[in-house]
């Protein structure tokens, strides 16, 4: 092969779902990542589980992450953090741009002996 052969890559929605989620697990304050339930994620089998919804279109990449954080952090700077480490993780690992990440924030983690 010469330098100027040109093939196509692509890349499977699980691939993009695995990095937003590995993504999100790393940025401090996330517990972890919560269940998407109803709505049009009950016809996907992939991803429901997840804690991400991910939609691509004309090479857009469209995420949202459904997070459980640690108690006692600021939300704001957690969603914030967690928004631009899970677009550049897509756009370096895959060179696809992100449209947004949108941070849906759907409970904390008491730690049980405070709970009680």
């Amino acid at each position: 092969m010469t330098e100027e052969t040109q093939g196509k890559t692509t890349v499977s929605p699980d691939v993009l779902t695995t990095i937003a989620r590995l993504t999100a697990l790393q940025v401090p304050g996330v517990s972890r990542l919560a269940p998407i339930s109803g709505g049009v994620n009950r016809f996907f089998k992939r991803g429901a589980n997840d804690g991400v919804r991910i939609e691509t279109e004309d090479n857009i990449v469209y995420v949202d992450l459904h997070l459980v954080l640690q108690q006692d952090v600021n939300i704001r700077e957690v969603s914030r953090n967690a928004q631009q480490q899970v677009a550049r993780a897509i756009q370096e690992m895959v060179g696809m741009d992100v449209g947004r990440v949108d941070v849906h924030i759907e409970d904390i983690d008491y730690r049980d002996d405070e709970a009680q």
